[in-house]
């Protein structure tokens, strides 16, 4: 299982990217291999690398049939081995830790 952030962004399109986006999220909500999180600056993943990869390449592709004739793509993955790590449990542990600190104030 990894994680991934990733940002499609189309170059050359004005100020506004948003409808893109939009294109993009949409080949999210019509599969069901990978779990995703939308937010101001990217978009989270988590899946099986082969599985994110191939979303993430469909989402450029929506991108580009939108109307983008370039695009910029960045990923950060996080693919580990060791043990499974959901999205939801690295968010619930940096919580603790901060709620733990809290109450030593």
């Amino acid at each position: 299982m990894a994680i991934a952030a990733v940002s499609i962004s189309p170059l050359g399109v004005g100020l506004s990217v948003s409808e893109y986006v939009a294109a993009a999220i949409e080949v999210l909500e019509a599969q069901d291999r990978v779990v995703w999180q939308l937010d101001s600056m990217f978009t989270t993943l988590e899946g099986e690398p082969d599985d994110l990869f191939e979303v993430i390449r469909a989402m450029q592709e929506a991108v580009f049939a939108a109307g983008a004739e370039r695009v910029g793509t960045v990923i950060k993955m996080d693919d580990r081995r060791d043990r499974t790590v959901t999205m939801a449990e690295k968010v619930a542990s940096v919580e603790a830790k901060r709620a733990r600190s809290s109450k030593g104030d």
